[in-house]
């Protein structure tokens, strides 16, 4: 099954890239090394901020422009709402 992740990238003066890919390893090496033209490379957004994954290409694109239409502040919240979730919690040990 196939898994396509959304994601957004965060540059040094804080601009906001949203994108969608079926592997985010790459395209995040992508991104980095330069190789993809366009407004990434540009603002050179390179920090990935949050991801969420779906099985789903149709669920994937529409999540991608849903995010893209939000404002900064949204965007924001979205971030850090998924910063702050505890990916290790207590085993009660």
């Amino acid at each position: 099954m196939e898994t396509f992740h959304v994601y957004i990238l965060a540059s040094h003066s804080r601009t906001l890239y949203v994108g969608v890919t079926r592997n985010l390893l790459r395209r995040l090496y992508e991104h980095r090394s330069g190789a993809i033209p366009g407004f990434s490379k540009r603002y050179r957004a390179h920090k990935l901020v949050y991801f969420e994954a779906t099985t789903e290409a149709r669920a994937a694109f529409a999540r991608e422009k849903q995010i893209k239409g939000w404002t900064r502040a949204k965007k924001i919240a979205l971030i850090e709402s998924a910063n702050a979730r505890d990916w290790f919690p207590e085993t009660g040990e």
